[in-house]
C-alpha cells in the first residue's frame, strides 16, 4: 500500500504542475493574441498607401519579440513537465518489483493434458462473460470440444443480465417463472424482487397507472405475502401517495437505484447456484487470488535472498507463508490439527476420536506409537481423560 501511495504522490505532483502550466499558458497566450489582434485592427484601419512610422515599426518588432519569448518560455515549461513525468516511472520502478518469475513454477501447466485443461478454463470464462465469438475461436484453435448445451445457459444468462442493465425485467421474469420450483427449493427471493421492481415502475408513473398497479399486485404479489409480508405491505402503502408522487412519501426509498444493482447481483448468484456454478469464473478467482498473494510472495522472496535461505520453497502443495484472501476467497472448511499445528491434507486427513475430539491422522499415529506396549495399543485423548482404541477413530469430512 505504501508503494501505491508513493507513486500516487508523484502523479499528484505531475497533475498539479500540469494544471499550473496549463493555466499560465492559457493566460499568456490569451494576452498575446489580444495584443496582436489589436495591432491587426490598427493596421486594417490605416489607409492602403500608409507607410509605417518608426514608432509603429518598433511596436511591431516588440510584438514579434514578445511572441518569440512566449513560445520559448512555454517550451521550457513543457520540457520541465517531461522531467516531472519521468519521475513517475522511476517511482514505479523503485517501489514495485517487475520480476515475478521466482514466485511461479514453470511446470504447473507443462504437458498436453494440463494445457488442454487451462484452455478449457479460459474458454469457459469467455462463455460466462458473453464473449461467445472469442470463446468459439479459441476453442477451434486450441482443439477444445464444447457442447452447445454447455454454451446455451451462458448465452441466456448474459442476455438477461444485459436486459436488466437496461431495466428490462421481462426476460428475467420469464426465467424465474420457468425455474420457480428450483428457486423455491433453494429459498430464493429472486422472483419476488423482480415483481417488486415491476410494481414500483408502475406506481412511479403516478395515478394514471393506479388501476394497473392494483391489478398487477393482485395477480403476482399475493403469492409472496406469506414469505414477504412486510415488503408487500410497504408496496401497498405506496398506493396512498400516488396523487402527489411517492418521491416525497415515506416510501421514497423504494426508488433507490441500488435496487437495480441488487437485482443484477441476486440474479447472477441465484442463476449460478441453480446451474451448480460459482458466481465468479474459476479463471477470475485464480487471477484475483494471485494478485492478492503476489506482494506477500515477493516479500518472502526478498527475505530469502537476503538471508541466503534455500529449500524453504520446496513444497509442491504448500506455500512457505500463510496468505489471507478474505472471506470471498474461502470456499471450504480448513482443519488445523491442534496437536501438530498443521492443516490437514488428503494424506493427513482429520480423524474423529471416540470422545468427539478431532486430531490429524499423523498426530493419531504419533500418539499411538508413543503409548504402544507389548500387549495392546491404547490411546488417551490429549484433551480429555477418555482411554480408547486408536482403531475406533473415524475419518471425517468438513
Amino acid at each position: 500500500m505504501e508503494a501505491c501511495n508513493a507513486v500516487e504522490r508523484e502523479v499528484d505532483k505531475v497533475l498539479l504542475k500540469f494544471g499550473a502550466i496549463n493555466d499560465h499558458a492559457d493566460t499568456t497566450l490569451r494576452d498575446l493574441i489580444n495584443h496582436i489582434e489589436s495591432l491587426k485592427n490598427e493596421l486594417e484601419e490605416a489607409p492602403s498607401n500608409h507607410e509605417l512610422t518608426p514608432g509603429q515599426v518598433q511596436v511591431l518588432k516588440q510584438a514579434m519579440t514578445k511572441a518569440r519569448d512566449t513560445v520559448q518560455r512555454l517550451a521550457t515549461d513543457h520540457r520541465e513537465l517531461h522531467s516531472t513525468v519521468s519521475k513517475v516511472g522511476k517511482a514505479i520502478d523503485r517501489n514495485f518489483i517487475a520480476d515475478f518469475a521466482s514466485t511461479s513454477r514453470e511446470d504447473v501447466f507443462s504437458g498436453t493434458e494440463k494445457t488442454h485443461l487451462l484452455n478449457q478454463v479460459i474458454c469457459q470464462h469467455f462463455y460466462r462473460q458473453g464473449m461467445l465469438d472469442i470463446a468459439d475461436e479459441l476453442a477451434t484453435e486450441a482443439g477444445v470440444k464444447t457442447d452447445e448445451g454447455r454454451k446455451e445457459p451462458f448465452t441466456e444468462l448474459n442476455y438477461i443480465l444485459d436486459c436488466l442493465k437496461q431495466k428490462n425485467l421481462e426476460p428475467a421474469l420469464e426465467w424465474a417463472t420457468k425455474h420457480r420450483d428450483a428457486l423455491i427449493a433453494q429459498n430464493s427471493s429472486l422472483e419476488f424482487k423482480l415483481h417488486r421492481l415491476q410494481f414500483i415502475r408502475l406506481v412511479q408513473q403516478g395515478s394514471s397507472k393506479q388501476s394497473e398497479a392494483i391489478t398487477y399486485a393482485r395477480k403476482y404479489l399475493t403469492q409472496f405475502v406469506t414469505r414477504h409480508e412486510k415488503e408487500v405491505q410497504s408496496l401497498m402503502g405506496t398506493l396512498l401517495y400516488l396523487p402527489n408522487g411517492i418521491q416525497s412519501s415515506p416510501y421514497s426509498h423504494l426508488l433507490d437505484p441500488i435496487l437495480w444493482l441488487d437485482i443484477h447481483d441476486v440474479f447472477t448468484k441465484e442463476a449460478c447456484t441453480l446451474l451448480g456454478l460459482s458466481v465468479d469464473s474459476p479463471l477470475s478467482v485464480c487471477i484475483n487470488a494471485g494478485i492478492t498473494a503476489l506482494p506477500a510472495l515477493l516479500n518472502i522472496k526478498q527475505v530469502m535472498q537476503q538471508r541466503q535461505v534455500a529449500g524453504i520453497w520446496s513444497g509442491k502443495d504448500e506455500l512457505p507463508i500463510e496468505i489471507d484472501l478474505g472471506k470471498q476467497g474461502r470456499y471450504h472448511s480448513v482443519f488445523a490439527c491442534p496437536i501438530l499445528r498443521q492443516q490437514s491434507t488428503e494424506n493427513n486427513p482429520p480423524m474423529k476420536l471416540v470422545c468427539g475430539h478431532v486430531i490429524s491422522r499423523d498426530a493419531l499415529n504419533k500418539l499411538t506409537n508413543a503409548n504402544k506396549n507389548q500387549f495392546v495399543s491404547r490411546l488417551k485423548c490429549p484433551y480429555c481423560p477418555v482411554d480408547q482404541n486408536p482403531e475406533d477413530a473415524r475419518l471425517i469430512y468438513f
